[in-house]
């Protein structure tokens, strides 16, 4: 986990349930460490840059003069300023407005997004906050909310975690893709069930502090491979499962070897 604290907080609001009001601000709650590879010339390997140009005039135009505009359905574009949107008749703007509550296994994991911290906005902010985050502690539950941040309301929950409370933004229902027919319909006997639901108990428990992405150790092996002109081995890659049965035995005997 990332020991800096968060940095200026990203929304300024209130946290709204019945007639309880928390004021209160959002703190990004993630930092991703991506490694970002730059755009080049394939020719000679010299850098790509990106230019905004205007379609009417043909030349490009300075940071200072782009604005933003809302694309009607026969293309025209209705300029719209930062003031415009920061007056949209929207109550969610300033507020993170508590639907309901429901048990944590009501809300499908494959609807999170994007996760705020939450801190309360002042002192008297103190003591709803405490009550609101140890209630949802105590009841095992998430608190079902609507809150929008910068240019998009999103549906959300706040939820506990180390003593805080966090909104973990969620894709609206129809951002979510049905998987169809990708369940497969193989069966499986009850012997490879039982030694599935031991393997899984010998392998139980993982200490995410000590994993780390990886990408980027072996973007600089390649590199390196690269400018001595040289070249890597791939990975030995898993070989397909012929055997379930033995395959699973075999993984409990590591596992337990581990």
């Amino acid at each position: 986990m990332d020991r800096s604290p968060p940095a200026r907080a990203v929304w300024t609001g209130s946290i709204v349930f019945g007639l309880v009001s928390v004021p209160c601000r959002l703190y990004l709650a993630t930092a991703e460490r991506a490694v970002r590879l730059r755009e080049i010339h394939k020719a000679d390997s010299s850098p790509i840059r990106h230019k905004r140009v205007c379609e009417a005039e043909g030349r490009e135009v300075p940071t200072e003069d782009v604005g933003r505009g809302y694309e009607l359905s026969d293309g025209r574009l209705v300029p719209l300023t930062t003031e415009d949107l920061d007056h949209l008749p929207l109550p969610t703007r300033h507020q993170l407005q508590v639907l309901g509550f429901v048990p944590v296994g009501d809300v499908d994991p494959i609807s999170y997004s994007k996760a705020y911290y939450v801190g309360p906005a002042n002192a008297a902010a103190e003591k709803p906050y405490t009550l609101l985050v140890t209630a949802l502690a105590r009841s095992d539950a998430l608190a079902v909310c609507r809150v929008t941040i910068r240019t998009r309301e999103r549906l959300a929950v706040l939820r506990p975690s180390h003593g805080v409370l966090v909104v973990q933004q969620l894709l609206w229902p129809d951002e979510v893709r049905d998987p169809g027919d990708l369940a497969p319909v193989a069966p499986v006997t009850e012997r490879e069930m039982e030694l599935a639901e031991l393997l899984m108990r010998e392998m139980v428990g993982v200490d995410q502090s000590e994993l780390h992405d990886q990408y980027r150790e072996a973007l600089e092996q390649l590199v390196d491979a690269k400018v001595a002109g040289g070249q890597i081995e791939d990975p030995p890659q898993p070989e397909p499962v012929v055997d379930l049965m033995a395959a699973l035995e075999e993984s409990v005997r590591a596992a337990r070897r581990g």
